[in-house]
């Protein structure tokens, strides 16, 4: 009976590091992703452009937007899936996001709401993200002019 149970608490903890390590590696992607699209986003200009939060404008691709999201997977958001409220700059049909997350957005205008669902492919480093669809609220802030 020890050594069951041993080896249950063995089975738990090797679970757990392997939890730890996936949101480690999950975290890692999510900055790496985040750095590569503020490099890729960030005006050539000196002094800090902003964004123009007219909702008459739309987004179509091609356009610097400014959006917030929260990921969700079965209605939970997960680690690594949100702006926080923060935003971030995207080049609409950069292919800096997931397959089909940017050209969903195409359409939405300043202020808009819009879900965007997407799957995280098969391959995906972050092993408990992979195959899984997920839906974000995204929310368009601006668009740079």
């Amino acid at each position: 009976m020890q050594h069951l149970n041993r080896q249950k608490r063995l089975q738990q903890q090797k679970h757990q590091r392997l939890q730890r390590q996936q949101k480690k590696q999950r975290q890692r992607l999510l900055r790496k992703l985040q750095e590569e699209t503020e490099a890729t986003t960030t005006p050539e200009v000196t002094e800090a452009a902003s964004y123009n939060t007219d909702s008459s404008l739309e987004v179509t691709d091609g356009n610097k937007v400014n959006i917030d999201y929260v990921g969700k997977i079965d209605g939970v958001a997960f680690d690594g899936g949100s702006t926080d409220g923060k935003g971030t700059d995207l080049v609409i049909g950069s292919g800096t996001y997931i397959d089909n997350f940017e050209e969903q957005l195409i359409g939405a205008h300043p202020g808009d709401k819009v879900e965007v669902t997407v799957i995280f492919p098969d391959d995906y480093q972050a092993a408990d993200l992979a195959g899984k669809e997920a839906i974000f609220d995204v929310t368009v802030n601006g668009i740079y002019e």
